[in-house]
């Protein structure tokens, strides 16, 4: 089952939809982000939702307004101008693992089950969460668990892995807990593990590297006063989106001009959102999102 969308009202309320206007969903999942902001168009209007998943297709809305493409947003320009679309409105982001991925236990995303390790986002991707596990050397899982997990354990868990994987491969999410089951107390056990889970499911997917690449496109794609909303559930992809609102790029200052005005395609529409308690209660999948709004300058 898809779960409700998070921040729904407020998400859709960003892009300020105009009736007529064309818009891009790019991650459609259970179709709820969509089913609002198709409710809003007119007949002229336009929605175009990407997903890599194919277990996405089966939420296709029956609405001649609508069109699914089945492929990972990094693609955004290229498959838009496909359908001969250059410029869209708005665009809304849903970053992070749909709720039917997370249940999905053969799918490997959550630590509640007992699986394969697989974590793609996509059946077709080559790399799995195995060729990760088992494939990567020791200073590259140091730096998967470091960086995206924010392990302080790191180089230990990593030097664990690694001595592990040479008695056997590592193919299970309990051959995954047996190697490091000397870091995971009882007490934060789930935590740590949410958090190994987390590192090796972005690093399967790219997820920093997509975010990134769809964002530097972002610009190009909006007209003046076109809209972003984007929705991040984690600190690694707030910070990309809140760098590049406020600086154009994802390292260092804004570019400035000759004479010293800052360069920057994108401005920041009011204050960061934040779910409600209510919210928050009626949906725990909620409980970590964090909204950020912006126009095309």
């Amino acid at each position: 089952m898809y779960h409700e969308p998070v921040l729904l009202k407020e998400a859709v309320d960003g892009l300020g939809i105009k009736a007529d206007g064309v818009y891009v969903d790019v991650t459609f999942g259970g179709g709820g982000h969509s089913r609002e902001i198709v409710s809003r168009l007119g007949p002229q209007g336009k929605l175009y939702a990407f997903d890599q998943d194919e277990d996405a297709q089966a939420n296709r809305l029956d609405d001649e307004r609508f069109i699914l493409i089945g492929e990972n947003f990094r693609y955004i320009t290229q498959f838009l101008k496909f359908y001969g679309i250059r410029k869209v409105d708005g665009i809304l982001a849903d970053f992070g693992v749909s709720s039917h991925q997370f249940d999905q236990a053969q799918r490997g995303f959550s630590t509640r089950f007992e699986s394969e390790l697989d974590m793609r986002m996509s059946r077709r991707s080559e790399r799995s969460a195995r060729e990760v596990v088992n494939g990567y050397s020791y200073d590259d899982l140091r730096n998967v668990l470091f960086e995206y997990g924010e392990l302080r354990n790191a180089n230990a868990m990593a030097r664990a892995i690694v001595g592990q994987r040479e008695e056997s491969p590592i193919t299970s999410s309990e051959d995954l807990k047996k190697a490091l089951h000397g870091f995971l107390p009882e007490h934060k056990r789930h935590k740590i593990l949410a958090q190994v889970y987390q590192a090796i499911r972005i690093e399967v997917n790219q997820e920093v590297q997509v975010i990134k690449e769809f964002l530097e496109q972002v610009p190009a794609l909006l007209p003046i006063g076109g809209r972003l909303s984007a929705i991040s559930y984690h600190s690694l992809e707030d910070r990309l989106v809140k760098r590049f609102i406020r600086a154009g790029k994802f390292d260092g200052e804004p570019e400035k001009d000759f004479y010293g005005n800052t360069n920057v395609p994108l401005k920041k529409v009011g204050p960061l959102i934040v779910p409600s308690k209510t919210e928050i209660k009626r949906n725990n999948r909620a409980r970590s999102a964090k909204l950020r709004i912006a126009e095309r300058i």
